[in-house]
């Protein structure tokens, strides 16, 4: 009887001690590392949106300049589409130089007129032909160097502005001289008064006179 008593008191010690051991063990057993929480990542910058560029100045057209002299709204119809025509073509263009647009024709210088580059025309309407008495106007107009002479002389070198007339005398293209005065509406050539002028073509600038200048 006292065997068995002994070892079940063996028995019962060294299950106390397993379950002490067990419990030991569990209690000094380190937790588990938890593991790092991930880093978060930041999200990419918004890129800055691209700085506005100014559009492009217009270029501002060039000024055009507007005719001077009395009698440019009389002839403002007929003196549209000018500026895209040489120099005798657009005179054949106005009604009003007709007869010098004949004239033109009779003394050979259109081809001139035409392909000669930076001249200024002096150009006499038909009434400064008219007041030439007619028989000295079919007499110069039946003389081909005689009526091409006249002509030349209304012809100065450079497309000259009114600013640009002032002062000094201007060299036609027969080889005399013009002298232009006054400002404005108020322009004369020699003794012949603008009409109307500062009219481009594409190689000329043209003055409508009153009067047919006579070489001196």
């Amino acid at each position: 009887m006292k065997r068995v008593l002994l070892a079940a008191a063996l028995a019962l010690t060294a299950t106390t001690t397993a379950t002490t051991g067990t419990t030991a063990a569990t209690a000094i057993s380190p937790a588990p590392e938890e593991s790092p929480a991930p880093e978060e990542t930041t999200s990419m910058e918004e890129t800055a949106p691209p700085e506005e560029t100014s559009p492009a100045e217009e270029t501002s057209p060039t000024p055009t300049t507007s005719p001077v002299g009395p009698g440019c709204a009389a002839l403002e119809d007929s003196l549209s589409g000018l500026a895209d025509q040489p120099a005798a073509t657009a005179l054949s263009k106005v009604p009003d130089l007709s007869m010098l647009a004949q004239a033109v024709k009779q003394a050979g210088l259109e081809d001139k007129l035409n392909s000669t580059q930076d001249i200024t025309i002096f150009a006499p309407n038909n009434a400064a032909f008219e007041a030439i008495p007619k028989d000295v106007r079919d007499k110069v107009m039946a003389d081909k160097d005689a009526l091409a002479k006249v002509l030349s002389y209304h012809v100065a070198e450079g497309k000259l502005s009114p600013a640009d007339m002032e002062g000094a005398p201007l060299k036609s293209l027969q080889g005399g001289e013009l002298t232009v005065k006054g400002t404005g509406d108020d322009l004369t050539v020699n003794n012949a008064k603008v009409v109307c002028g500062d009219l481009p073509t594409t190689n000329a600038t043209v003055y409508i006179i009153d009067k047919v200048l006579m070489p001196q």
